[in-house]
């Protein structure tokens, strides 16, 4: 029975926006090890399921899904975001400022 990851992936640090993470993400977990070709030398394995992301509006279809295949699956829920305290730029410049 394979086993599945259903998460919500993390904003991408190299962009401010949080476009690819409304959705929820399930994903197989990898059932064989990843040998690399005699000829070309790239890593590869026989799993097919691992090549496998499917994306879900919400949670619950995601665990609904999971629940209707029968898959084993381990939900991960998401760390709530720290608030951002707002800030002026003009306050990197104030003469009371402590470095």
């Amino acid at each position: 029975m394979p086993e599945v990851r259903i998460y919500r992936p993390a904003k991408n640090a190299m962009q401010s926006g949080r476009a690819n993470c409304r959705q929820w993400i399930v994903e197989f977990e990898p059932t064989d090890r990843k040998q690399p070709d005699p000829l070309m030398g790239w890593n590869g394995s026989r799993d097919t399921l691992s090549q496998i992301r499917m994306r879900f509006d919400n949670k619950d279809e995601a665990v609904a899904f999971a629940e209707r295949e029968r898959l084993t699956f381990t939900l991960i829920d998401e760390k709530p975001a720290k608030p951002v305290k707002p800030k002026s730029y003009a306050d990197n410049f104030r003469f009371d400022r402590v470095a």
